[in-house]
């Protein structure tokens, strides 16, 4: 199955202490097989026009748009045709989490689109029976599957992908880098190029299941730290992904 191959490029932007020109980043990640970035950010709508004709023009793409506010990311996202947008409540526990997802779906859904949460360390949909609750109390909302933040927490990645694949819209490959035990998951360790990581967490097997499951939305790389040229991790991830069939 061939789905669109994305960076989700935070870990370079921290690596090169900021994001300075899309054409540059989108020329640099095309030149090793991928094919556009998980988000258009701008801040206007002018520049987020500008940007989107600069993916066109140069046939790449994008998966979603972040603007100034929630209510324009929605907007934005809808007019250009993509299909979630990235949740954005202020719950900080489970249930109140989930219920201001609600709301937001809702929102969404009167334009067409789906709100989608990112399982991640650190937050209400963090571990396993978190994820796995998020999706049973929000049934209009999508997923944005982060393989490695799942992982670290002792998740098993390859049940989510085979259980909920109907409810994926993205998918961040990574993996994790376990150094030391500590309550704060920053201080735990960190992330890394695919198969990279000490934690066992097999990727392949969850692109496998995913491609059982029929999945034919886009997959992402992210690795949020870079220890060397974020282009020479991002082309051992890529090959990581050749390999695994994708």
């Amino acid at each position: 199955m061939a789905w669109d191959v994305l960076v989700a490029d935070f870990g370079m932007n921290q690596y090169h202490g900021g994001f300075f020109d899309l054409e540059d980043r989108l020329e640099a990640i095309q030149d090793i097989g991928y094919q556009g970035l998980e988000r258009l950010t701008a801040a206007t709508e002018g520049e987020a026009l500008e940007a989107a004709a600069t993916f066109h023009r140069m046939g790449m793409t994008f998966a979603t748009v972040r603007a100034p506010s929630t209510t324009l990311s929605i907007r934005w996202t809808a007019a250009f045709g993509r299909a979630y947008v990235w949740s954005a409540v202020s719950g900080q526990d489970h249930d109140t989490f989930c219920r201001q997802v609600n709301d937001q779906a809702e929102a969404c859904d009167r334009h067409g689109i789906l709100v989608a949460v990112h399982n991640h360390m650190g937050t209400p949909v963090e571990t396993h029976d978190e994820t796995v609750g998020f999706l049973e109390k929000c049934p209009k909302a999508g997923l944005i599957f982060d393989t490695a933040h799942l992982a670290a927490v002792g998740g098993d990645p390859v049940d989510i992908a085979t259980r909920y694949c109907d409810r994926i819209v993205m998918v961040h490959f990574k993996d994790w880098v376990h150094e030391r035990e500590h309550e704060v998951w920053t201080q735990r360790g960190r992330f890394t190029y695919l198969g990279g990581g000490n934690i066992d967490l097999n990727n392949i097997a969850v692109v496998q299941a995913l491609q059982e499951g029929g999945y034919d939305g886009p997959v992402a790389v992210e690795q949020d730290t870079h220890l060397q040229d974020p282009i020479d991790d991002l082309r051992l991830s890529m090959a990581y992904l050749r390999a695994a069939g994708v």
